[in-house]
């Protein structure tokens, strides 16, 4: 009876019945919005790829070395300078030893310095961020004053600076290179609690009686997450450019320890001589940070509320 009823409306306003499953546009509807953008990101065909082409670099640096004879990154003065072949995929360096070991342990470094400086750099980004878009007035004026003054400086110049007086210390480079980069990650941020301290819901949270920890933990944060993860993305690529840059200058991580930057710049003085020995660890900075900078490009298109309209 229920059902009859329904199909003589329809005919009488005239209005297509809707199937018991739902259309793509209710189901659309029905998803939350962090799955819609990720049913976005993943018709994000390059970024999609690059996360893949990631995960397998990643995955590569972190068992490759044990998979690899320990001899390999043993000096072996007589098998120096061999070019790519087997046993040595990529050959050797001027102490005989076997630059794919070296490439896959300095990616270890190069990609933990990159994920470790991101969160020194979220850290204060988002808090001060967070912080200027919400309290605003004189707190906004002197967080975003302080912004443009450390934005003002080259960050090459104040890491070579804490580098030459510190010491090239993992935890120092994490530091320093978190510590500068977060005036980006603080400016994108402000931005959006700006918009989202006006909404409704904040309103009402405020009208309740919730405190500002609970209304920034509760309701800021998480509406603020998508520009967050974008954020937090990109500053991994700037990380490890910064650490391969330092590294290439002699400022960066030295022996033992390796990264792709340490490895280039011990390169360079056989560029001539071993023109692969340069190529490799450069090609690694290369394919990792545009495979990076890939994937914030698809979460910002897919995180962006007017993409859902197309």
């Amino acid at each position: 009876m229920i059902s009859q009823g329904l199909e003589e409306s329809e005919k009488q306003t005239g209005a297509a019945p809707v199937e018991q499953g739902g259309g793509a546009d209710d189901l659309g509807q029905d998803r939350g919005y962090y799955r819609l953008a990720f049913a976005r990101l993943r018709r994000h065909r390059l970024a999609v790829a690059s996360f893949f082409v990631l995960v397998f670099i990643g995955l590569a640096s972190l068992v490759g070395p044990w998979l690899l004879p320990g001899s390999m990154d043993a000096p072996n003065l007589y098998q120096r300078f061999q070019g790519p072949g087997f046993p040595h995929l990529m050959g050797t360096d001027e102490l005989g030893r076997d630059i794919l070991y070296r490439i896959l342990t300095g990616g270890r470094v190069s990609i933990a310095v990159g994920l470790l400086a991101t969160v020194v750099t979220l850290c204060a980004g988002v808090s001060i961020g967070v912080l200027s878009g919400y309290f605003g007035g004189w707190i906004d004026m002197l967080l975003m004053r302080l912004t443009d003054a450390v934005l003002s400086v080259p960050s090459i110049f104040v890491l070579i600076l804490i580098a030459t007086g510190f010491g090239a210390k993992p935890q120092v480079l994490i530091l320093a290179i978190g510590l500068t980069l977060w005036p980006d990650s603080a400016r994108i941020i402000r931005s959006v609690v700006l918009s989202v301290r006006e909404k409704d819901f904040v309103e009402a949270a405020r009208s309740v009686g919730s405190g500002h920890l609970r209304i920034i933990i509760s309701h800021i944060l998480p509406n603020s997450l998508g520009p967050i993860v974008v954020a937090a993305t990109l500053s991994i690529g700037s990380a490890i450019l910064a650490e391969s840059t330092l590294s290439y200058l002699g400022l960066g991580i030295g022996p033992p320890i390796s990264s792709w930057g340490s490895t280039l710049f011990h390169a360079q003085e056989f560029i001539w001589q071993a023109p692969y020995y340069a190529l490799f660890p450069g090609t690694m900075i290369l394919v990792t940070v545009l495979c990076i900078n890939f994937i914030g490009d698809g979460l910002r298109d897919a995180f962006d509320p007017r993409s859902f309209e197309r």
